[in-house]
């Protein structure tokens, strides 16, 4: 079975997955959105009307508002692969955004999380 591409997958099905992990380590989709705003630059109510379109995760990455400058600070491993080494910059963007959830669910601190 040929493995499918994250980024013509729809938003709508794969933000969902993100706020379930984040909920079952006890965190909240508020703490989700504030994660994922702060690394895309999409407010939390810019969020919602995402979940019921068509958009792809991919657009929903090339289309930000504004991806956060100090998102290079992100370092770390999701799914074995560093993050700062992946060369595809959509798909290391893609990352970002799994790594913060990750830190999310692990209980970091959202002071940590956001890098400030």
């Amino acid at each position: 079975m040929p493995r499918a591409d994250v980024t013509q997958m729809l938003f709508a099905k794969l933000y969902p997955l993100l706020v379930s992990k984040a909920e079952k380590k006890g965190r909240t989709r508020e703490e989700v959105d504030q994660v994922t705003s702060w690394l895309t630059g999409y407010t939390p109510e810019a969020l919602a009307p995402l979940e019921q379109s068509d958009t792809t995760y991919g657009d929903f990455f090339r289309n930000a508002p504004a991806m956060n400058p100090n998102r290079s600070l992100i370092t770390g491993k999701v799914c074995g692969v560093r993050v700062v080494e992946i060369q595809e910059p959509l798909m290391r963007e893609i990352r970002y955004l799994d790594k913060l959830v990750d830190e999310l669910a692990k209980g970091k601190s959202m002071e940590q999380i956001l890098r400030t």
